[in-house]
């Protein structure tokens, strides 16, 4: 959606990842910004953004005011905007995504990897993240433990944890049997580290933890870990047309 407010020229190519106010500064001395086809010569040259056409080296400016990105997150990074002393998943952008100051919707643990979404878009986060919207979130993780049907009714009737929460029901498949089994898990919260400690009420332990899909939304195959794409305008309408319930009628009531 196209911002109609007049903004300052280097503001807007700044905050659009082009560079540092005076970075621009030195742009539009070389002689390589235009604004509606002639040579900007003023840094504060106010212009509309989403009306007026700019160029910049030649390719035309996108004006978009929100980014929806979908990472592949790595182990040992963490899900947050800002660390002291860990790696965050920002820090794997480059400068004109992180301009737009895009932030994680939910968190993975820094430990696990897969499906991130990362965006500006406010709305769209609390939409996701919302209690009462009940956004599935699917896994793939190696178990260290048998896991049989009995856990699988267990996960289905709602796991009581170590601090006395008993999480809604989920839904649990074994991919592979045996005693480090490979399963794959839908829940429809985000509690702390939810996934390690369901299992860990049932005497086992998560050692390989990775986010496949969120709601509607899956991760691309192709990405490797550590790398990203920007979401389709069908995986963006997708995402914001969720409606709660989106918890299987089954499951309703196998909740006490």
């Amino acid at each position: 959606m196209a911002v109609k407010e007049r903004q300052r020229l280097d503001k807007l190519l700044t905050h659009m990842g082009f560079g540092t106010r005076k970075e621009i500064k030195k742009l539009i001395k070389e002689k390589r910004v235009q604004v509606n086809g002639e040579l900007a010569r003023e840094p504060g040259l106010h212009v509309i953004p989403g009306r007026d056409h700019i160029d910049v080296d030649g390719e035309p400016l996108e004006y978009r005011q929100y980014i929806y990105l979908m990472l592949n997150k790595p182990q040992g990074v963490l899900s947050a905007t800002e660390d002291r002393l860990a790696k965050v998943v920002v820090d794997l952008l480059p400068p004109r995504y992180r301009a737009f100051h895009p932030f994680p919707v939910g968190r993975l643990d820094k430990d696990a990897e897969g499906l991130l979404l990362l965006t500006n878009d406010g709305k769209l986060a609390h939409q996701l993240l919302s209690p009462k919207k009940h956004v599935p979130k699917t896994y793939y993780a190696v178990v260290c433990g048998m896991v049989t049907e009995i856990d699988v009714e267990a996960f289905r009737q709602g796991i009581i944890l170590d601090d006395g929460y008993r999480t809604m029901p989920g839904e649990l498949k074994i991919l592979c049997p045996g005693p480090e089994a490979e399963v794959e898990l839908t829940i429809y919260e985000g509690k702390y580290h939810q996934v390690k400690r369901m299992f860990a009420a049932l005497g086992k332990k998560v050692t390989y933890l990775k986010r496949i899909a969120m709601g509607s939304l899956v991760l691309d195959e192709q990405l490797k870990p550590g790398e990203y794409r920007e979401l389709t305008a069908e995986e963006i309408g997708k995402l914001r047309e969720l409606n709660p319930p989106t918890l299987p009628p089954d499951l309703f009531s196998a909740k006490i």
